[in-house]
């Protein structure tokens, strides 16, 4: 009875907290990070805890199946490339997930430009729920999307340098997709076991890069989906679980990974930023003990808690963003623009090709850039602190960069840094003492680096949200200088005839 009275006052909370924030005048997007008005639909109608209908999508006509717990992939020429542009070693593919009951995840894997040796690298972008396409084609893929649907190539593509993987996860993200309901995933274990699943059977299809090393990356909120991901990954290692994955770290860009200290740190950062007043800062202060008190109590109660928990603790960003109207909250330099903040309008004219649907072997399956279905399925899971298996994964050798832009608001760099200093480990006093550096890109600051043991921190200059989107020099060094373990210095390039040939087309 205590329990259930106690749900019910979180849940009352929650209602007059966001009613406070006047949550319909936000313009926050279905599939932005923080949406206000999911949150408002969730306080007229609780009906969004996992059960109800996910709107998966089903196998489109002219999409290929493929067995379960297998791969079926194809090499790719993307039509927009300029003619006489032979194989590249681009493929795109889909898997079907084992155990499940109709999933299949959707992939591009592009080979290095440099040498097979390069690392291998997964990419994962955020939402929950938005395709890594985005990622693919406005920040760190091979190329980019013209004006008239044709591809240039990405000088800073973070293909340059690792064979890299987008996957497009949880089912339903991207042109992943299952005609079951049943196949809805709602949590970071049901996910980083299908990425593990994945892997698996990737290195099978791939056995010549399995020695290489392999890093785990993404943005947003991969910084939920990498901690535990990679701890699926280290942890079949050492149970000798199939292949053996060569994990040698992971890096997450501006992400949600411990929200109990990232909430607190909303209006401290808007203040220093000049996005509200000193008396704007003590009143919505005030929403952070109720913030803290009910992620304390996520999971305890089951979904529910989660969910009220969720729902008290934007009240403390929705109230910031009655205050600051139509500035993007991926980055405060500027003015929001279409549902995503973004004009990713070309990725959308893109895939309604025949030809690049034809090429890539996705049939008419819909494609949506970000999910409100898979969105709302995750909502249970988004107050969980995944801070807590880094500590492990860092005892055991396996490296960790955390970095972020310094103009995002959502996920911003002060909450990040908070985290990571906070974080018990071995290394903790030690990190804290470690001073500064100058994270340097052609002599010149790019960023503050912080670096101790297994773990980094990097404060990214001139970038908001998706740092490879805004400073793709800079975010491509950090790559490089990240998967050679050399953070802290200047790698030269190395040059080849491949390199060579991409950067003239």
């Amino acid at each position: 009875m205590a329990t259930t009275s106690r749900l019910l006052l979180l849940l009352l909370a929650a209602a007059c907290l966001l009613a406070g924030a006047a949550v319909d005048a936000l313009r926050l997007p279905p599939d932005a990070s923080f949406p206000g008005a999911q949150a408002e639909r969730l306080i007229r109608a609780l009906n969004l805890l996992p059960g109800a209908s996910s709107g998966l999508r089903g196998l489109g006509a002219g999409a290929e199946d493929v067995a379960p717990g297998q791969l079926l992939e194809r090499r790719v020429t993307l039509p927009g490339l300029p003619e006489g542009v032979g194989d590249l070693g681009h493929h795109a593919g889909y898997y079907r997930l084992p155990n499940t009951h109709d999933a299949r995840m959707f992939y591009f894997f592009f080979e290095s430009r440099g040498k097979k040796e390069d690392p291998v690298v997964i990419w994962l972008t955020g939402g929950p729920g938005c395709s890594s396409e985005l990622a693919v084609f406005y920040e760190n893929g091979p190329f980019t999307i013209a004006n008239n649907m044709s591809l240039v190539w990405n000088k800073f593509g973070w293909d340059k340098i690792s064979n890299i993987i987008f996957v497009d996860q949880p089912t339903g993200t991207g042109f992943s997709y299952s005609s079951d309901d049943r196949d809805t995933r709602h949590d970071e274990a049901g996910v980083s076991n299908d990425l593990y699943d994945f892997l698996q059977v990737f290195f099978k299809k791939h056995p010549e890069f399995v020695k290489n090393d392999f890093f785990i990356t993404g943005e947003s909120y991969a910084g939920h989906y990498i901690p535990a991901f990679a701890s699926r990954v280290h942890q079949g290692n050492k149970k000798n679980e199939g292949t053996h994955i060569n994990l040698k770290g992971f890096a997450i860009g501006n992400g949600l990974t411990d929200p109990a200290i990232q909430y607190k740190a909303y209006t401290d950062y808007a203040l220093d930023m000049n996005l509200i007043q000193k008396a704007d800062y003590e009143r919505i202060n005030k929403f952070i003990p109720p913030c803290e008190f009910a992620i304390k109590l996520c999971g305890t109660d089951g979904k529910a808690s989660c969910m009220a928990a969720y729902m008290v603790c934007n009240s403390i960003f929705n109230s910031i963003m009655k205050l600051v109207g139509t500035k993007n909250y991926y980055d405060v330099r500027k003015e929001c623009e279409g549902k995503l903040c973004y004009d990713f309008s070309n990725l959308e004219k893109f895939f309604g090709d025949k030809a690049v649907r034809q090429a890539i072997g996705v049939g008419d399956i819909e494609f949506v850039s970000c999910s409100t279905s898979v969105y709302q399925a995750m909502l249970t899971d988004w107050m969980r602190n995944l801070e807590v298996g880094i500590p492990a994964l860092l005892e055991d050798g396996i490296n960790v960069l955390i970095y972020a832009g310094e103009y995002d608001l959502i996920c911003n760099w002060l909450g990040n840094s908070r985290w990571v200093h906070s974080m018990e480990w071995s290394g903790q006093k030690d990190f804290a003492k470690t001073a500064e550096s100058s994270f340097l890109v052609d002599d010149a600051q790019a960023g503050v680096l912080k670096s101790h043991g297994a773990l980094s921190f990097l404060k990214v200059h001139n970038a908001g949200h998706m740092v490879p989107m805004d400073q793709p020099k800079a975010a491509l060094e950090m790559l490089r200088r990240f998967t050679q373990g050399k953070l802290k210095e200047a790698v030269p390039e190395e040059e080849s005839s491949t390199t060579t040939f991409y950067a003239a087309m």
